[in-house]
């Protein structure tokens, strides 16, 4: 293998595949990042065998071949060399020579033979969707996911693919994200169970603009842009039904300030039990009282002006809950809507002027006198 390659051009994919390569791991090869040359330029592809990027880069390549080398020092490398060509040339499977200006390395990799083959996906009939909107719906509800393991089917995003619109839901049982964008031009539906985390690699890695292709094999989820391809394994089971849990009764209607209820939130936190997070909203008139009481550590008051014209409701929030639902509103004001003390709660923004259509459930907890 023997192949010249602009410094950008190299650092531009390296950066693109090596956030997915894990950092521990009992397999020496996942710790490396596949390059292979080819008559059309040279591919690099790092995987943790749960997803996978792989992304094409251009170069002069004048022998093919392939091999893997240390993913950490092979980036922390190229990023101290000068602005100049990379002249990279193997010695065997496992010996490779790097050289640039002045400077020269030898590096010590794996065969490729040992690096795990990506699952195949065809992308025959793939979905096509705008980037911007995907990004939207991951930007907005990936958040909401589990990162417990006692029920892993929640800690994916159930994303579903209709003809007319996109829908994500995350929810780890406390807390639910939901978000609707409208689509056109899409063939057939599905239903999928992706990990947040090849979605985040979608955020990182496409811009808005792109048109993405997502392709589905048995167990395996493509996503696939121009030269960058992503992979990820599915998490199979039945995904709960989360319409149950969406309230439709609610009656009881606030408008806040998001900034004047996050500020207020944190601060009285500051003395809400490291466990639970509790404090007690009381709503009444246009008055919103906070008020927290942590028997080993102190107490604490506040209030906000709302619009509220509801019976009286007290009602208590884990605070760090509701201030991560408020951090991903995307208006300065949101409806809360509520029934009773014990019942979901809705938060939805005011006055966005999106087609998408965003709702998030926060459960409430038991108040202690």
């Amino acid at each position: 293998m023997k192949f010249t390659i602009t410094r950008e051009k190299l650092q531009e994919g390296l950066s693109a595949v090596a956030a997915c390569v894990p950092t521990k791991t009992t397999l020496p090869v996942l710790s490396n990042i596949l390059i292979e040359a080819t008559s059309e330029g040279i591919r690099l592809s790092g995987t943790d065998l749960d997803i996978a990027v792989s992304t094409k880069v251009p170069a002069e390549v004048d022998t093919e071949g392939a091999v893997t080398l240390p993913a950490k020092k092979l980036v922390e490398i190229v990023r101290e060399l000068p602005s100049a060509a990379i002249r990279i040339t193997a010695a065997g499977e496992q010996r490779v020579n790097l050289e640039c200006g002045r400077s020269k390395f030898k590096l010590l990799g794996i065969p490729r033979d040992d690096f795990p083959n990506f699952p195949p996906v065809k992308f025959d009939e793939p979905w096509r969707v705008t980037s911007g909107d995907l990004q939207k719906l991951i930007g907005h509800v990936a958040f909401a996911a589990s990162t417990e393991e006692s029920r892993p089917i929640l800690n994916g995003v159930l994303w579903e693919l209709r003809e007319d619109r996109m829908r994500m839901v995350a929810t780890n049982g406390h807390r639910l994200a939901k978000m609707d964008v409208p689509v056109s031009g899409a063939t057939g539906s599905a239903d999928l169970i992706v990990p947040p985390k090849a979605l985040e690699q979608i955020r990182r890695l496409f811009d808005a603009a792109d048109e993405i292709e997502i392709a589905k094999s048995d167990n395996h989820l493509g996503f696939r842009s121009g030269d960058t391809l992503v992979l990820t394994r599915l998490i199979e089971g039945p995904y709960p039904n989360y319409e149950q849990v969406i309230p439709r009764e609610n009656d009881l209607r606030a408008t806040v300030d998001k900034q004047g209820l996050a500020s207020t939130l944190r601060r009285v936190g500051v003395v809400a039990s490291d466990q639970t997070h509790r404090v007690r909203l009381a709503f009444s008139g246009p008055i919103l009282k906070f008020t927290v009481s942590t028997p080993d550590l102190g107490e604490a008051q506040d209030e906000m002006s709302v619009a509220y014209d509801g019976e009286p409701l007290e009602i208590g929030f884990n605070a760090h809950y509701l201030l991560e639902i408020l951090k991903y509103m995307p208006t300065d004001e949101v409806c809360m809507t509520m029934k009773a003390p014990e019942r979901a709660v809705t938060i939805e923004p005011v006055g966005w002027d999106d087609p998408a259509v965003y709702l998030c459930l926060v459960m409430p907890l038991r108040l202690v006198d």
